[in-house]
């Protein structure tokens, strides 16, 4: 079942009585297996979490890479997002120490948990120990990641370490590193339990994989996911506000809820660069929906 257009997260004002119409609409659709009509609201401010589930809503802040981070962080906040994964245009990896812990202390002050730093490449031994120093000095217990496969023995070690996560994130067929969660998966299993999968469902779909079905299989290595939807289940396909595209996002709610995962699914919305708000935040609508009907 592919549900269409979902429920519209409204940058404006919506009432309680607004947002808890929208969730029913959203539950009768579902159970009556229908699409569900544009215009039910669901106002962005609405806590992360419904109460029902165990994991959390959070922000891959590579979605407001056009904006400096005070303003990446004020519209998150204004989503009611309390966790977020900060990429490099928002916290230089170059940064001094004290600057890392400037930039830490923002996000602390917004009321924001700074939860992973990535994507970050890892392309030599002096790149995985920046990372490390890098998430260390801005107190993140994850790094979201992509390290050459000649670099994995090291980066276990550096995780042993620190004691720091370390999320593989799988790309695409369209690119030779880490091209499906199958991958990662091959390569860290046997490592150390603090290195595992950041699954990008986006590209997953893109490479003709269920992401729901590789949550699954890859459960007991999951520390992270990237949601979004895509226009097309093929390399073609490019990100469209969540239940506009190809992704079953209920299936996918269904399960992580059922693998009971208990990490961050962190909305990254590459579309509208210069202009994202109003799509993450049907995004966000769209997905608290879903997780108040199931």
């Amino acid at each position: 079942m592919i549900l269409k257009s979902g429920l519209v997260a409204c940058a404006g004002i919506c009432s309680l009585e607004a947002i808890a119409k929208g969730a029913e609409e959203m539950k009768k659709a579902i159970e009556a297996k229908k699409e569900i009509p544009v215009g039910a609201s669901i106002y962005p401010s609405v806590p992360a979490k419904t109460g029902k589930e165990k994991f959390n809503l959070g922000m891959a802040s590579y979605t407001f890479r056009k904006f400096p981070t005070e303003q990446a962080l004020a519209m998150t906040k204004r989503l009611g997002l309390k966790y977020i994964s900060f990429k490099d245009v928002h916290m230089p990896l170059n940064s001094t120490s004290e600057q890392i812990q400037n930039t830490a202390a923002k996000v602390k002050e917004a009321g924001i948990t700074l939860y992973a730093c990535g994507v970050i490449y890892m392309k030599s031994e002096a790149d995985v120990q920046q990372a490390f120093d890098y998430a260390k000095t801005a107190g993140v217990k994850m790094i979201v990641g992509v390290p050459n496969y000649e670099l994995l023995g090291l980066v276990e070690k550096k995780a042993k370490e620190y004691d720091i996560k370390v999320a593989v994130h799988n790309h695409g067929a369209d690119y030779p590193l880490y091209p499906s969660p199958a991958i990662v998966y091959e390569k860290v299993k046997d490592l150390d339990k603090r290195i595992g999968l950041c699954i990008d469902i986006g590209h997953a779909q893109r490479s003709g994989i269920d992401p729901s079905e590789a949550a699954e299989k890859f459960a007991d290595r999951l520390l992270d996911l990237h949601i979004k939807d895509e226009s097309a289940a093929t390399t073609e396909g490019t990100t469209v506000e969540m239940g506009r595209g190809t992704i079953d996002l209920v299936k996918l709610m269904r399960t992580l809820e059922k693998i009971g995962y208990t990490g961050v699914a962190a909305f990254e919305y590459e579309k509208d660069e210069n202009d994202p708000l109003a799509g993450v935040a049907e995004s966000a609508g769209y997905t608290r929906g879903i997780l108040a009907s199931i």
